[in-house]
């Protein structure tokens, strides 16, 4: 199983100790860092600055959002950070939702799908460099019907890597059989292994496309999750409603809230309506309280040390190839290595 650490996004002021959990995660044997990006910090930058400290893990951006560059953009922004890192830039790409989309950047959310796969088709073109990047469109035409002055380019800088590596953060059927069939790798959040047949099918109706770009073999499943080791699961698990009551309550429109539909398919229904309700009328404490153990143990991996081995094998057995965990101090980083990487950095 590969290991990753998801730096995440900032609060409201930059997080403290970053360098450090940065180099535990190199010296511990880590295979990538990531960064996020909501409507705050941005996910690159970060990347640029802890990975100038390091020297073999892979940076990537989980998620850099569509709306918030255009692919020419956003091809810049990659092929940038894969020269300065000697080509251990991996760029994960997402749509984000409506409620950001639309009251962030000021696009219109709709065609989420088309849009993903024309912002792809054009961030490969810059990335292959093999002629002027055109894109008829609809969502991104190059060159725009403007002045009449628009000319197709090609980068001035030559992309260290045609390939660079593109993950797609996906959450529905219909997004996910677009990463397995245009993309290097999936991106998941909360992530059931119960459902692991399910995700497979999805998979698998992308991976037998017409021109799909990679098959199960060689197509990463990245998901995030909460790696905790700990004597006290049950306190854990208390800690830890909050945060699910957040994204499943707060984060989205309550009759557009993706997250929330990932709990919907776990068979969460009541509880999914009952915490929405609760949150959005202010009531977060009692939204959290109504999160049931089962709903947070079945998304994160919580318990001793030999628990956690043996969950991270049935991910791991369920086609997950890379945990992105998360740590707030070096010594959870180095911890973490050890157990699930063999390596002890102390």
């Amino acid at each position: 199983m590969k290991l990753g650490l998801q730096l995440g996004y900032w609060g409201a002021q930059p997080p403290t100790g970053t360098g450090g959990l940065v180099d535990a995660a190199e010296a511990a044997g880590f295979d990538a860092i990531f960064a996020a990006e909501s409507w705050g910090s941005d996910a690159f930058t970060p990347l640029a600055w802890w990975g100038a400290r390091t020297e073999s893990v892979q940076l990537g951006t989980s998620v850099a959002q569509l709306s918030a560059r255009t692919p020419t953009n956003c091809a810049m922004h990659a092929l940038t950070l894969d020269h300065l890192s000697g080509g251990r830039a991996i760029l994960g790409l997402g749509v984000s939702g409506p409620q950001v989309v639309e009251g962030w950047y000021g696009q219109p959310f709709s065609k989420p799908l088309a849009r993903t796969r024309e912002y792809v088709d054009i961030v490969r073109q810059v990335l292959a460099r093999e002629a002027p990047v055109t894109s008829a469109g609809p969502h991104y035409p190059l060159p725009v019907d403007g002045t009449g002055m628009g000319k197709p380019l090609k980068p001035i800088t030559h992309p260290l890597r045609a390939d660079l590596p593109i993950w797609l953060g996906a959450e529905g059927p219909k997004n996910v059989a677009l990463a397995a069939e245009i993309a290097d790798g999936w991106l998941a959040i909360y992530y059931s292994p119960r459902l692991a047949s399910m995700y497979n099918g999805w998979l698998d109706k992308g991976f037998a496309r017409p021109g799909a770009r990679r098959s199960r073999a060689d197509f990463e499943v990245a998901a995030t999750c909460q790696v905790v080791l700990t004597d006290d699961r049950a306190a854990t698990i208390a800690r830890l409603k909050p945060t699910i009551a957040l994204y499943v309550g707060g984060m989205g429109a309550p009759e557009s809230n993706f997250h929330a539909q990932v709990y919907n398919r776990m068979g969460y229904d009541r509880e999914v309506a009952e915490i929405g309700k609760l949150y959005q009328s202010g009531r977060k404490d009692e939204a959290a309280a109504t999160v049931p153990d089962e709903m947070v143990a079945e998304t994160m991996i919580i318990g001793n040390a030999d628990f956690v081995r043996e969950e991270v094998k049935r991910w791991e057995d369920a086609g997950v190839t890379m945990l992105l965990v998360t740590a707030d101090t070096a010594d959870r980083v180095y911890e973490l290595g050890a157990l699930l990487k063999g390596k002890n950095a102390f």
